[in-house]
């Protein structure tokens, strides 16, 4: 039997915290609510709670969802982050989707909230299998680095990164590099800069 989903909510508003638990317990997931207002204080949440996704409106408590992108994008980058937000602002959505948000949940849409979170966390999934080498050896793919730069950046030799992007391909069901930087940007590990 597989275990529930772990959901930590970004939110200081009790009634929309609320809002989420109501759809998400019956679904089976477990609710977690945090205020975090740093990068330090996501860090000790996700090392405590090692939750399966992260919930946040644009702007929870001063610390933004694109600041908890880029503390997931090292910390966790298995773990996706869902906007949940009572309108769509333009600019804010635009910008959080870009850094690597897996999606967005508008509150009058909340029944759709469960269904969202396991398609995000499923289409994370793969990342999970990857050794945090790996993950480091995809994003400096995705920038656009060759891999005598890896190799340098990682004090690795050439053949080392050759076989770590070989094995990259075998466990995300890959064969070519297009197809791993697609899938880095789509999963947030690399900021898409405007």
């Amino acid at each position: 039997m597989m275990s529930p989903l772990r959901v930590l909510v970004l939110n200081d508003n009790n009634s929309d915290a609320a809002l989420i638990e109501q759809e998400l317990i019956p679904a089976g997931m477990t609710v977690e609510k945090r205020s975090i207002q740093s990068a330090d204080a996501l860090r000790a949440a996700l090392e405590e709670l090692q939750p399966d996704v992260v919930l946040s409106d644009y702007t929870a408590s001063g610390f933004s969802a694109c600041d908890a992108l880029d503390v997931l994008r090292y910390e966790s980058p298995a773990t996706p982050l869902i906007l949940v937000s009572e309108t769509i602002n333009g600019l804010s959505a635009v910008s959080c989707l870009r850094n690597g948000a897996e999606d967005l949940v508008i509150k009058k849409n909340i029944r759709r909230l469960p269904a969202a979170i396991t398609t995000a966390v499923e289409r994370r999934g793969p990342l999970s299998k990857l050794t945090s080498r790996q993950v480091e050896v995809l994003r400096l793919v995705a920038e656009g680095h060759r891999t005598r730069e890896i190799a340098d950046k990682l004090s690795l030799s050439i053949k080392t990164v050759e076989s770590h992007r070989g094995e990259l391909m075998k466990r995300l069901g890959m064969h070519d590099v297009v197809s791993l930087v697609r899938y880095a940007l789509r999963s947030g590990l690399v900021a898409i800069t405007p």
